[in-house]
C-alpha cells in the first residue's frame, strides 16, 4: 500500500469513476483498473461498489478514504518541510463563498506572480463543513466566520483573524423601515445551509422579533439570496464586501446587523512554505477592499 496506489484510489473515491479518474492522474484506465484491483486483494476486502461504471466506496473504502486524507496530506507535507523558503507543491484553501468572491481574487494573484510554482486548489462551502474538512486533512486551511456554529469548544485549529465583514441584513424595498428586531415584518430567512455562521447571525437576530427562529429557505448563492429578498419572500443576511462587488445593487432596504471576523484556520502544529507564503500574502494584503 504505497503512496502512489492511495492517491489512485483517493482520486477513483472522489470522481466516482475510473474514467475521470485516469483522465485526472494523466494515466490509462487498465493502470488505474489494476492499482485498485490490486489493493483490494491487498486488505482483503472490496472498496468499491461497482455500478456500471460508476464507482460507489463500499464502508471499508470510506475508512480507507479517511486515512489516505491523512497520509496524502502528511507525505505533501513532509515534501515541502524538506525545501524551506521555496513554497511550491499543492496548498488546498477553504473559504466561505463570500470571502472567495469579495477577497481572494486580488490576494491570490498576487500570490501566484510571486510564487508560480504553487499550485492552490479552492473550495467553498459554510464555515462548521470547512473546519471539519481542515481537521480531517481534506482541506490544509480555510477562510471561516468566526465562530462557527455547531463547532466543538476544544476544536484543535489555530486560527489568525485576518479580516472583518460589516453584515447587512437584506428586506423587500416595500418592508415597512425597521430600527430594531420587533419592526420585521417577516419570519423567513434566506441563507446557506447549516454550518453558515452569518446565518446563525441573521437567525439570532429575527428570533428577537417574536421569539420563534425564522423559517429557512436555504439556497446556494447570493444573488439566488438577494432574489428571494427582493420578491418579496423573506430577509437575507449579506456582507457589505459582497454588495460592494453588484456594479448596480437591487433596490433593497438594507439594515445593519453587526461585524464578524473572518479567520484563517488550520491544524495545530501545521507549517509548510506554501501556507506560510498564503498567511504573510493574505496578511499584508488583509484591508484591501473589494
Amino acid at each position: 500500500m504505497d503512496l502512489v496506489t492511495l492517491e489512485i484510489f483517493h482520486t477513483v473515491a472522489a470522481e466516482g469513476s475510473v474514467t475521470r479518474a485516469a483522465e485526472r492522474l494523466g494515466r490509462a484506465q487498465s493502470n488505474v483498473t489494476t492499482r485498485v484491483q490490486q489493493l483490494e486483494e491487498q486488505l482483503g476486502v472490496p472498496l468499491f461498489l461497482r455500478e456500471g461504471k460508476r464507482m460507489q466506496p463500499t464502508p471499508a473504502g470510506e475508512i480507507l478514504r479517511g486515512y489516505a486524507d491523512r497520509l496524502l496530506a502528511l507525505a505533501e507535507e513532509a515534501r515541502q518541510a524538506v525545501r524551506p523558503g521555496q513554497p511550491t507543491g499543492l496548498l488546498r484553501l477553504g473559504a466561505m463563498e463570500s470571502t472567495a468572491a469579495a477577497r481572494l481574487p486580488g490576494p491570490l494573484a498576487r500570490l501566484h506572480a510571486q510564487w508560480p510554482q504553487l499550485v492552490l486548489e479552492l473550495r467553498t462551502a459554510p464555515s462548521r463543513q470547512l473546519v471539519e474538512q481542515v481537521l480531517a486533512h481534506q482541506l490544509d486551511c480555510a477562510l471561516v466566520a468566526w465562530p462557527p456554529p455547531g463547532l466543538e469548544p476544544d476544536a484543535p485549529v489555530e486560527r489568525t483573524p485576518v479580516f472583518t465583514e460589516t453584515l447587512l441584513l437584506a428586506l423587500p424595498a416595500s418592508h415597512p423601515p425597521v430600527a430594531r428586531p420587533a419592526d420585521l415584518r417577516l419570519d423567513q430567512l434566506a441563507a446557506f445551509a447549516h454550518g453558515c455562521t452569518y446565518r446563525r447571525m441573521g437567525e439570532d437576530w429575527m428570533r428577537q422579533a417574536g421569539g420563534e427562529p425564522p423559517r429557512v429557505l436555504e439556497l446556494a448563492s447570493y444573488p439566488a439570496i438577494l432574489a428571494c429578498v427582493a420578491a418579496g419572500r423573506c430577509a437575507g443576511v449579506v456582507p457589505q464586501s459582497v454588495l460592494e462587488l453588484l456594479r448596480t445593487p437591487p433596490a433593497l432596504q438594507w439594515v445593519p446587523l453587526g461585524t464578524c471576523d473572518t479567520v484563517l484556520v488550520h491544524r495545530a502544529g501545521y507549517a509548510t512554505p506554501a501556507f506560510a507564503a498564503l498567511q504573510d500574502t493574505l496578511l499584508s494584503n488583509g484591508d484591501d477592499t473589494p
